[in-house]
């Protein structure tokens, strides 16, 4: 069985998520590629795929919606998971506003019309090598105990949970809630 893991990263963190993810499986026995998103021109080659995308002001990374505009009609025949990453600094329970970004509404929506079986956020980085004044006054406004809020065993749970099904399943649509 062949699982693509295809990511979308500005800063290199959700990169880092992917191959994790990518590593795991690997660990689990499945052969898997990990690209960038952008680079992918088929899925014919595939038994299952993991999407995954860094989020910025509501939006999912340009070359991950492009994908999945791309990739749709495969990715509806397949089994398939998606991932987005990026809540950085202190959390903030209770603000409704903190939460808002974390599901870009028409994107999650096509990602669920699609048949994703789940969606996961997972903490993200501020960025390690900023580029601009929004990226460089993150930085500096981030205490530093929250400046990585990505849960390595959390990731790793995950992509253990999805390669158990992948095995048990062989490729064939194993039970997993919807996204």
């Amino acid at each position: 069985m062949r699982v693509l893991v295809a990511y979308a990263s500005k800063n290199g963190s959700t990169e880092e998520i992917a191959r994790r993810i990518a590593e795991e499986f690997e660990r689990k026995g499945l052969d898997v590629d990990c690209l960038e998103a952008g680079t992918i021109r088929h899925l014919d080659a595939y038994s299952a795929v993991v999407l995954g995308s860094a989020v910025y002001a509501k939006r999912w990374r340009r070359s991950a919606r492009g994908f999945l505009r791309r990739h749709q009609r495969a990715l509806s025949a397949l089994p398939w998971w998606v991932f987005s990453s990026g809540p950085v600094g202190e959390p903030k329970p209770g603000d409704a506003r903190a939460d808002s970004w974390l599901e870009p509404p028409k994107t999650i929506a096509r990602v669920e019309r699609l048949g994703a079986r789940t969606h996961v956020v997972f903490g993200g980085r501020v960025p390690v090598q900023p580029h601009n004044f929004v990226e460089r006054a993150m930085v500096r406004n981030t205490p530093e105990e929250f400046a990585d809020r990505r849960d390595w065993d959390e990731i790793k749970g995950w992509a253990a949970d999805i390669a158990a099904q992948l095995v048990a399943g062989n490729g064939a649509a194993a039970a997993s809630s919807p996204a």
